[in-house]
């Protein structure tokens, strides 16, 4: 039972941090191209549908990294390090995204203000992104280890 839980945890894992890498290569570099009144729109559709593709993918995959750390982490520290890892991934949504994205949502945020926010929503996003391929890393470590 355990095998499987690992296996589909890392598969979790690997399809959070790939759907970040793509979001991040492709999405975001378009998005700071656009003109602000544009990305204002589009975010209005746009933003809603995100977040219901990454709100479930985000919790399954934090929380099958934290069971699994719960359950495996003491005699694997690899899959420690993986629930560790996501949670903070989860943490930095509370910290920073939640606010930015909701700013964008309600169009609280200038046009004159949405170029710094976007490069300041794009370093977060890829430290999240970095921080998540790493745990992805971790959890395929787990396996051998």
């Amino acid at each position: 039972m355990i095998d499987l839980l690992t296996l589909f945890t890392t598969l979790m894992l690997g399809l959070f941090a790939g759907s970040l890498l793509t979001e991040a290569m492709i999405l975001v570099p378009y998005w700071r191209r656009m003109e602000p009144t544009e990305f204002l729109r589009l975010h209005g559709t746009l933003g809603p549908r995100l977040f219901q593709f990454f709100a479930p993918l985000t919790t399954c995959a934090v929380v099958l990294a934290i069971v699994t750390a719960v359950l495996v982490g003491t005699e694997n520290s690899a899959w420690l390090l993986a629930g560790v890892l996501s949670a903070i991934v989860l943490s930095l949504f509370f910290i920073y995204f939640r606010k930015a994205n909701n700013r964008f949502a309600t169009h609280t945020i200038t046009a004159e203000e949405l170029p710094d926010e976007l490069a300041r929503w794009s370093t977060w996003h890829w430290l999240r992104t970095g921080i998540l391929i790493i745990a992805f890393a971790s959890s395929i470590y787990g396996h051998t280890a």
